[in-house]
Formats: structure tokens, sequence, C-alpha cells
């Protein structure tokens, strides 16, 4: 009997042998089948010398046994503008790369474009060999790239222009001195790092046109990136600076939008914007802090909080749209406009004098958690004007300490097209169907955003429909 159940164990172990043999043999590429999860990898626009995100594919085994891949290859080798990591092992070409059954593995790719002398952008390509035998699978990589001009934690302590052309890359940060002017000709593109403000201790002078704006963005222009909220800083107008201006300025996927901070010390402007678009700010799109920004025919979408004025100063928006929905990367949830004269400190509540005033705006979002689009609050005895002249909001009820004039409320603006899904805002105005057309009244403003002349009867936003 003992000799029996020693055979039989014998037995048991021999096949638990076979069967772990079995399941630990290894086939060849040659005879394999081999899948891949792509055919092509895209990277988008890459800033010369400046890298770019790694994008990735998987090598699939869908075999019952081990699988062993005799190679895969960077077609470009050690020269290629490409680089390639499989599963933690760098290098041109891996060899003898095992895959279990029935399980996968990664690729890493990157690119690295060295300067040249194009403006514009051009392709660079190369292809991954996967296997060397009749199974051989190909993956095609291809990259645009660009020239750039790079400037690392840039200081302007003498009056400067950057022109259009080759874009700017600004990397940790770029600062304009007390009693300097940075002067940005049309057409001028500024890429900004994460770790990139723009800070203006002296003064900004944007001279963009309808045809030809200056654009302030990202400089993470690969796919899943390049529309992030918070992607850079801002714009920081700080206590010294003064006599700003930007006309057809673009500022986009920050996570502060414009910041101006104390009126200037001469008593000008300290911010004026014309035809100007704030969009996808993570934080506040403008934000004036006991400061002085003038605005008219400008857009100012879709912010955590579009425009903050606080702390009082004075304020003038002509002309301009306000406007939010909650998408997948901003949600809405304060006032559109928000305005108040007081700060309250450890050491008590002091407050300020306002005068605000807004002119031929529209000012909305969608309907939701905020019950009032426009937000006025007021402490203290110090002088205080907030005016709302001729313009279309949302609200429950019309905002408190403020003086009212012919404005429309709770009506629709009818915008051209709105997609949240999609991400797609179009906040020109539907001929013949928007409240908005025709019902301002004349302020000096005779074109648009677009650069359209404004008609007798104007429209009401920063939008002339035609």
């Amino acid at each position: 009997m003992r000799n029996g159940l020693t055979i039989l164990a014998a037995c048991t172990l021999l096949l638990i042998w076979l069967n772990a043999c079995r399941k630990e043999s290894i086939i060849t590429d040659e005879d394999a089948v081999i899948d891949i999860s792509a055919d092509t990898i895209h990277f988008d626009t890459v800033f010369t010398t400046a890298g770019s995100v790694t994008a990735s594919f998987k090598i699939y085994n869908g075999n019952e046994k081990r699988m062993r891949l005799g190679s895969i290859r960077l077609m470009g080798g050690t020269s290629s503008f490409f680089s390639m990591n499989v599963d933690g092992s760098p290098g041109a070409e891996i060899r003898n790369a095992e895959i279990g059954a029935r399980d996968s593995l990664y690729v890493f790719v990157t690119v690295r474009i060295d300067p040249g002398n194009d403006s514009l952008p051009f392709l660079v390509r190369d292809s991954i060999s996967i296997g060397d035998g009749r199974n051989r699978k190909w993956l095609q990589l291809e990259a645009y790239g660009q020239n750039a001009k790079f400037i690392r934690n840039g200081v302007i302590d003498s009056d400067t222009r950057f022109e259009k052309g080759l874009p700017y890359v600004i990397l940790g940060g770029l600062v304009v001195r007390k009693d300097r002017k940075l002067t940005i000709d049309k057409g001028a593109r500024l890429f900004m790092h994460a770790d990139a403000p723009i800070v203006i201790d002296g003064t900004l002078d944007v001279a963009g046109t309808a045809t030809d704006p200056v654009v302030f963005t990202g400089d993470r222009l690969d796919e899943g990136y390049r529309d992030l909220p918070a992607s850079w800083p801002g714009i920081y107008f700080r206590t010294t600076s003064k006599n700003n201006q930007l006309k057809y300025a673009i500022v986009q996927h920050a996570y502060q939008g414009l910041v101006a901070d104390q009126a200037s010390a001469d008593g000008s402007v300290k911010l004026s914007l014309e035809a100007c678009t704030i969009r996808n700010i993570y934080e506040g799109g403008i934000i004036g802090i006991r400061s002085s920004i003038f605005a008219v025919n400008s857009l100012i979408e879709n912010c955590g909080r579009n425009v903050v004025l606080m702390q009082g100063g004075q304020y003038h928006f002509t002309h301009c749209t306000m406007a939010a929905y909650s998408n997948l990367y901003v949600q809405h949830k304060t006032a559109v406009l928000q305005i108040d004269n007081w700060d309250s400190t450890a050491s008590g509540l002091r407050s300020f004098p306002l005068e605000a005033k807004f002119e031929n705006n529209i000012i909305w979002a969608e309907e939701g958690i905020v019950d009032n689009e426009v937000s006025v609050s007021r402490r203290g005895s110090d002088p205080f004007q907030v005016i709302l002249n001729h313009n279309l909001f949302r609200g429950k009820t019309d905002p408190l300490f403020s003086i009212l004039n012919g404005n429309i409320r709770n009506q629709d603006p009818k915008f051209d097209s709105i997609n949240t899904t999609k991400r797609y805002f179009d906040f020109r105005l539907q001929k013949g169907v928007s409240p908005a057309i025709d019902k301002g009244i004349k302020s000096g403003v005779l074109q648009d955003l677009d650069g359209f002349n404004r008609d007798m009867t104007p429209d009401i936003g920063c939008y002339e429909k035609h």
C-alpha cells in the first residue's frame, strides 16, 4: 500500500513538473503572434531642445506560452531624434525581451529636436521594429519641431522689444524691472513653462492686431496638455508697475490670467485692455486689487473666477463679454463678476474708495449653483459707486449697492455655439435671436473684438453681429 502511495505521489509530482515546464516554455518571435497597441505615435509641436512628454505603447503576447522577442529596435539608432525605453531598459535596441503568456510590456518614447534655422514647424520621423521573424511589427514615430528663442530666468533691465517670428519660450520666469518697458509686437508668441510667471514692475505694451494677435500660453503643446488650465502662473502687474497697455492679446491656460496690484503711483491707468481674450484660467481671469483697470471689447471666458475687483479701486468695462460654462477643466462655482471695497485682516476690517462702471457688457453663465452672476459687497463709509448701464446679466436679484439703468436680466444671450462636452465656445451672437442685438448705447467704441465696425445701435458684448 505504501509503495502504491509512493508511486502515486511520484506521478503527481511528475505531472506538476511537466505542467510547470509547459508554462515556462518559450516561443520566439519568429513563431509567435505579436500585437501592438498602436501603429503610429504622433508628437505635436515640440520646441527645439525643450524635449517633450513621454508617450508609450504596449506589445502584447496573446500566446499561451512565454514569448521572447529577438529585437525591439529604434531604426534611427543613437542618432535618432527619438529615444526609447523598454520596461525600464533604455537603448536604441533591446534584444531578447521576454513577455509572459497573455501578458504585455510597455515601450516608452520621447523626442528631442536639435535647433535649426527653420522658423516654421518641421516634421521628423523614425520607426521602431518589433521582432525578427515573419511576424515582425512596425510602429511609426513622427513629431513636429519648431525652433524658438529661449529665455531662462529673464530680466528686462533696459527697454526691450519682442518681435514676430520665432516664438519665445520662457523658462523660470520673466521680470520687467521698475521704470523699464517691454514692448511686444503684433504676431509675437510667448510660451511659458510651468515655473514661468511674467512679472511687471515697469511697463508692458502689447501691440497685437485683429489678424495678428499676441499670444501668451503654456509651452506644453502635446495632446492632453495643450489646453490644461494652470499650465503656467500668469501675468502679474506689481505695485510699481504703471501704464500697461494690452491690445489684441490672448492670455490662456494660466493659473491666474492678469493680476493688477495697487494703483499706479503717477495716477495713470494701471492696466488698459483693448480687444483682449482671457480664457481657460484656473483661478482669476482678471484680478484687480485696489487698482485701476479699463477694458474695452474684451472676452473673459471660462475662468474659475472671471473678473474679481477687490479692495476698491477704479474700473471701467465697456463692451466686454464675461461668460462661464462648467466643463472638463474649469467648474463654474462663483459669480462671474465680483466687486468689493474692503479687506479683512487680523488687525481688523479696512475699507477703500471704489468707482466701477460697466456699460454694454454681457455677464453670463450657465444656470447652476450661483444665483447672481454680479456680486457687489460694500463695507465702511468710503466713497462707493458701482454703475451698471445697459448690460445683460443673469441674477435672481439685482446687484446690491449699485446704480442700474437699462439692463437686461435673465434673458439668455443666445451665443452662437456652446458645447461644453467638446469644449467648443463661440460667444458671438445669433443673428435675429439674441436679445443683446441693438440693445447697447453709444459709448465711443467704434469696432468690436473681430475688428468689425459697430453700427448706430450697437450690440451688447464684445461682438457686433453682422
